[in-house]
């Protein structure tokens, strides 16, 4: 039986319905719609098909429009905008039920040679000293909500460990600063491609909640309304998804019902090799 990350990568493979259009379907973690990471990777793949060999993806900029429906699939409809000598631009926009859902711009570029610095790596504890965060819900036993539980504790496709040991059902306030390490459950193809999308995938998580840790909240804080609005990834260096990656994130401003968050992705000897950002909504009701 194939674990989930073997359906997330079949997923991401895509079925080519004609040039320049394909069609994905979903993998239901228990959002109840599409986990905004999948059709980032799926769009990014899109893009990926229709890009020359030799040269791969350095920026991808998406908006987030509308819920993805789950049992539907998703057609990816792409748009050569440009070759040029050293790169490549393709837009992509995911329809679902006649509607546009997201779009994504991406460019792509041929190797180069050039001049080479990075910020360090900040010192946190290593992966093996933190638990899971399915062990980290699983402390709640019974107090977890039901329609909670099932997402939670559900296997994924990406293992992730956060580093700061927040109680998302008893939120306290503090900096706007938040530490992931993550990978692949198990070893993956030598394909560069799959590990970029796998990473535009894994880059959807735990922006917001950076955001809402000044203010005491969480996704399950009563009243609250968030969701993703736009996204966007810079590729740096060469990275695999199935070693330890460290997504260290910061929230400099929140305003507007909006909180933006930028990150930086880091492996486990300290190469920078991947940029992220997000804004997305954070609406407190009364």
């Amino acid at each position: 039986m194939p674990s989930v990350l073997d359906e997330l990568v079949a997923l991401l493979s895509l079925e080519r319905l004609e040039e320049n259009l394909y069609r994905g379907q979903s993998q239901d973690l228990g959002w109840g719609v599409v986990f905004g990471g999948q059709v980032l990777g799926q769009a990014l793949t899109a893009a990926m098909r229709t890009a020359p060999e030799d040269r791969s993806v350095h920026s991808l900029h998406a908006y987030f429009l509308r819920p993805g429906d789950v049992k539907a699939p998703i057609v990816y409809d792409v748009d050569r905008i440009r070759d040029g000598t050293s790169f490549t631009t393709r837009r992509v926009v995911a329809i679902q039920h006649g509607e546009a859902i997201f779009n994504l711009a991406a460019s792509f570029q041929r190797p180069e040679a050039g001049f080479s610095h990075q910020d360090e790596r900040p010192k946190v504890p290593p992966p093996e000293a933190l638990p899971t965060d399915q062990e980290r819900f699983a402390r709640h036993g019974a107090a977890l909500p039901a329609a909670v539980k099932a997402w939670a504790l559900a296997e994924r496709p990406i293992e992730s460990r956060t580093v700061e040991d927040d109680d998302p059902f008893n939120p306290v306030a503090g900096p706007p600063d938040r530490s992931v390490w993550f990978k692949a459950r198990h070893r993956l193809p030598d394909a560069p491609g799959l590990h970029q999308a796998l990473l535009a995938y894994a880059s959807d998580s735990a922006f917001l909640t950076t955001a809402m840790k000044p203010h005491a909240a969480t996704w399950w804080t009563r009243g609250m309304q968030v969701a993703s609005l736009d996204h966007a990834v810079w590729f740096h260096r060469p990275f695999r998804v199935d070693e330890w990656l460290l997504h260290v994130m910061h929230s400099p401003s929140a305003a507007a019902s909006r909180g933006l968050v930028f990150g930086k992705v880091y492996t486990r000897d300290g190469q920078l090799v991947a940029t992220t950002a997000q804004e997305g909504l954070t609406r407190k009701r009364d």
